[in-house]
C-alpha cells in the first residue's frame, strides 16, 4: 500500500547552482566537479528556460513551466521514494508534458532488477507490482533492466497524472563525451516497442492510456568544468 507520505507542497526559488547542492540525498559526496548533480545544476541554471537540447526532445516551441530539483514521489513499499534529479511542467504547442530527467556523466543506472531482486520482501514486491502497472507489464522485467529507469519512468506517470497533463516523459539528460549507459537505457526502451537513439524521443501509448515520451539528450560537455 501507499503510505500516506507529507509531501512537500512549498517550494523556495533557487539562488544559483549551489541551490540545489542541499537537496542531494548525500550533499558532501555527490556535489562534485564533473559529476552529474553539479553539471546539471549549471546546465540548467544557465538556460533561459529549457536547455536546448532537452527542448529539441519535443515539438516546437518548447517552453519550461516550471522545474523541481530532486523531487521526490512516493511509491509503494520500503522507505524510500524516487528522487528525480529535476521533474519540469513543460508545455509545447497546446500540450502540457510532466517530465522526469535523469542526469548522468559516468555514473550507472544502479541495479539491475535482478539484483534488486534478491530475497525480495513483501514491500518490494509491492513495489514491482505498482511499477508494472504503470509501466503495463504483466510481471517483472528481465533481470537485466535497470531498476532505477523503472522508478523514474513510474514517477513521470504518476506525476503526469497528479498534475493532469497531456503526457509523461523521462528524460536522460547526459553530459557523458561517450554516451555511457546509452545500452541500459535502449534494453528499457525495446520493452516499450520504442527503438531509442541518441538525441531524439518516442512516445508511446501505454496499456492505461497514458503516452510516455522517453529520450535520451546530450548535454554540453563545457558544464563539466563547473
Amino acid at each position: 500500500m501507499l503510505r500516506n507520505i507529507h509531501r512537500t507542497r512549498v517550494y523556495i526559488p533557487s539562488q544559483g547552482p549551489a541551490s540545489w547542492q542541499a537537496f542531494l540525498a548525500e550533499p558532501e559526496r555527490q556535489w562534485r566537479t564533473g559529476y552529474s548533480a553539479k553539471t546539471l545544476a549549471h546546465c540548467w541554471e544557465n538556460a533561459e528556460g529549457l536547455p536546448n537540447e532537452i527542448a529539441r526532445m519535443f515539438d516546437p516551441p518548447a517552453e519550461l513551466l516550471l522545474a523541481l530539483p530532486e523531487h521526490k514521489v512516493p511509491l509503494e513499499g520500503g522507505n524510500r521514494e524516487s528522487q528525480n534529479d529535476v521533474f519540469a511542467l513543460i508545455r509545447f504547442g497546446d500540450q502540457t508534458c510532466a517530465a522526469t530527467i535523469e542526469g548522468k556523466v559516468n555514473e550507472p543506472f544502479g541495479p539491475t532488477v535482478g539484483e534488486w531482486l534478491v530475497g525480495p520482501s513483501q514491500g518490494k514486491q509491492d513495489r514491482m507490482g505498482q511499477l508494472c502497472g504503470l509501466l503495463g507489464f504483466d510481471e517483472a522485467p528481465p533481470s537485466h533492466i535497470r531498476y532505477q529507469l523503472m522508478h523514474r519512468m513510474a514517477s513521470a506517470l504518476i506525476e503526469a497524472r497528479r498534475f493532469k497533463t497531456d503526457e509523461a516523459a523521462m528524460i536522460v539528460h547526459s553530459f557523458s563525451p561517450t554516451r555511457m549507459w546509452f545500452e541500459d537505457f535502449a534494453s528499457f526502451a525495446s520493452l516499450l516497442g520504442v527503438e531509442a537513439k541518441p538525441d531524439l524521443s518516442n512516445t508511446v501509448i501505454l496499456r492505461s492510456g497514458q503516452r510516455l515520451r522517453l529520450g535520451w539528450a546530450t548535454g554540453n560537455g563545457d558544464f563539466l568544468a563547473c
